[in-house]
């Protein structure tokens, strides 16, 4: 769509990052890429929840499954950043098939794995696809955004965390019944998405062709060593709240089934319907968060995914079936509003950095989430699920740290000062 590309950046900013607001959205690409974010998510998604199978199939104890979540999510955090800095400097449209390509391989690996090395093997493979996919994919979003980059990055986030609230539905139907053979319908699902983000690749082909990105140093010697520091410690506090949200979200995904399990006795089956809820309500929370911080401010948002989240937290391991099932759904929804209200944030605190900054926030972060799951894991073979669970509880209440970051005024004024 030549139309929504012929504008000029302007003197100082990255390309393609300084016209967004000087285009129309282009909602075709925001919905496909969408779509491609729901199919790479519910694909990753699976690894967590065939804990149990994966569990009972190969005899492992809760540190060797952390172990697997750790190695999936390690891959995707050490490579995120990498590829979101390459892509910076030098876009790349068919970065996006190459990642799925990746995520396929992996899943046909984890249909025929033979042993627990294997296993481990095989998530590398799909933690490589997430590396190549968020970065591009977040990017991809931010040009087709226009100005609404909020509701851009909401439509572009909700798909992931809808993808990753079917990970219960499709361990119900499939893993239980087929147990690891069954990722192999997940080569067919990889099979889709790489045919949309050839579409996608197209049009970002098209856009570099008419408004090439341009790498220049104008912004950070417009930034003073004083407000380097600040964005520095900034973009550090804000990781670990990413962090703690991740940490609190692998021990629910990845382990809050062992806890139904050992205190009520649940089955697999059943367990994975309360997973659904909270990745669920986390989803729509996560379309939402995007239009409530631009009337209520990103910060407050954010404070609010952690605090507001809290007592319903505190509560969860208390309670019985009936209130667990409400209690999940409010905790999913709160917590995960501030999912691309985060996103957006850091993408304020380093303009023209649209890739390196996704990929720490989506990417170190995650990876950091996934050594969580292995503490967790640890934790659950020396205490018991049921101890584990009341201490994760306490998580969401380091929310408060959230007054450290600055103000959106301030973040605002930051930005002006820049130039962008």
């Amino acid at each position: 769509m030549a139309s929504t590309t012929t504008t000029s950046p302007k003197p100082g900013m990255q390309g393609l990052q300084g016209t967004g607001d000087m285009k129309p959205t282009v909602y075709r690409i925001l919905f496909a890429i969408s779509l491609v974010h729901l199919l790479n998510d519910s694909i990753q998604s699976v690894i967590p929840a065939i804990f149990p199978i994966l569990k009972s199939e190969m005899g492992l104890s809760y540190t060797q499954v952390g172990w697997v979540q750790f190695a999936i999510n390690f891959t995707a955090s050490i490579m995120q950043p990498v590829v979101g800095l390459y892509t910076d400097r030098k876009p790349s449209p068919y970065m996006l098939p190459i990642g799925m390509a990746s995520t396929l391989t992996g899943m046909l690996l984890l249909a025929f794995a033979p042993s627990y090395w294997v296993v481990l093997l095989a998530v590398s493979f799909v933690g490589l696809g997430s590396a190549a996919f968020h970065p591009e994919g977040s990017r991809v979003s931010h040009m087709a955004a226009g100005g609404r980059k909020g509701l851009a990055q909401s439509i572009f986030q909700v798909g992931g965390n809808a993808g990753q609230s079917l990970a219960p539905i499709m361990t119900k139907w499939i893993f239980i019944p087929l147990g690891l053979f069954g990722s192999i319908w997940f080569t067919g699902v990889a099979a889709i998405a790489i045919a949309v983000q050839l579409y996608i690749a197209r049009w970002y082909k098209s856009v570099l062709a008419t408004a090439p990105v341009k790498v220049t140093t104008a912004v950070q010697r417009a930034v003073s060593p004083q407000r380097r520091k600040q964005v520095l410690f900034a973009i550090c506090m804000l990781i670990f709240l990413v962090f703690v949200r991740s940490w609190y979200g692998a021990a629910m995904s990845g382990y809050f089934a062992f806890f139904l399990q050992d205190k009520y006795g649940l089955s697999i089956d059943r367990a994975q319907d309360f997973i659904f809820l909270f990745l669920a309500a986390g989803a729509v929370g996560t379309f939402f968060g995007g239009p409530l911080a631009d009337r209520f401010g990103r910060r407050n948002v954010i404070f609010f995914s952690m605090l507001g989240s809290a007592p319903f937290a505190l509560l969860l391991p208390y309670v019985n079936f009936t209130w667990a099932y409400i209690l999940l759904v409010i905790i999913g929804f709160i917590l995960l509003s501030s999912f691309s209200v985060t996103v957006v944030y850091a993408q304020m605190l380093y303009p023209g950095k649209v890739g390196t900054v996704s990929g720490l926030i989506t990417g170190l972060a995650f990876g950091m989430g996934g050594i969580g799951s292995v503490v967790i894991g640890n934790m659950s073979d020396t205490l018991g699920t049921t101890r584990v669970m009341e201490l994760c509880a306490y998580l969401p209440l380091l929310g408060l740290l959230t007054f450290l970051l600055p103000s959106d005024r301030k973040l605002k004024q930051w930005t002006e000062e820049s130039g962008t």
